[in-house]
């Protein structure tokens, strides 16, 4: 009876198998697992080694650009109280190796013709606007109508409207532009930069998309 009863107590060789084996599933990976992981570390070593070829620049000044397709490059917005900062601005674009193409309203503006069809023209005819927000500018009915007119030509914020802040609160900041990000003039060397880089940045985009839909 004794024998009887270890016999039937001890565990069956079967039982005993298959727990080492499930033991030892656990806490090795399998062979499988360890090929995947070392294909994926392969990968990402060989993904992390990998550099991206830089965007070729856009030549902007191309025959066939369409930076062509318009009079001006670039329109500047501004009071008649900020004329000598603005003069400044426009000889530093034009002076830019790009050669940008400035609308200055004392300059350039047709004598004899309408205050309005002017304003309208010379946003129509160029691709960006520089918004010059100071004091004299939010004083001006004049230059919120072409502020306005500039909205109306690219409602949407895609680098056309540039407004510069200057000498202005934040609070103060037109509420039709506050969808756009603003340029504050601090230091004029770096804010004229920031504003020639600006221009530079969408006359490029504008080249590229047209490449992009001839091919």
């Amino acid at each position: 009876a004794g024998w009887f009863r270890r016999l039937l107590h001890k565990p069956k060789p079967s039982s005993v198998e298959s727990l080492k084996s499930s033991h030892s599933a656990s806490s090795l990976p399998s062979s499988s697992s360890s090929a995947k992981s070392s294909s994926s570390s392969g990968t990402s070593s060989a993904t992390s080694s990998i550099s991206l070829s830089p965007v070729s620049a856009v030549d902007i000044s191309a025959s066939d650009s369409p930076r062509w397709d318009k009079s001006y490059d670039v329109c500047i917005c501004h009071s008649e109280e900020d004329v000598e900062l603005v003069e400044e601005l426009v000889s530093y674009l034009e002076g830019q190796p790009e050669s940008f193409r400035c609308f200055l309203q004392l300059r350039d503006a047709v004598a004899g013709s309408a205050v309005v069809t002017e304003l309208c023209d010379a946003v129509q005819n160029s691709h960006c606007w520089v918004m010059l927000i100071t004091p004299g500018f939010l004083r001006d009915p004049w230059c919120r109508y072409q502020m306005h007119q500039a909205l109306a030509e690219a409602p949407m914020a895609n680098g056309r409207t540039i407004p510069v802040l200057k000498d202005v609160d934040r609070k103060d900041y037109p509420r039709e532009l506050w969808n756009i990000y603003y340029i504050y003039m601090a230091l004029k060397e770096k804010s004229f930069r920031q504003i020639r880089d600006t221009v530079m940045r969408y006359l490029q985009e504008l080249c590229r998309s047209s490449t992009k839909g001839m091919e």
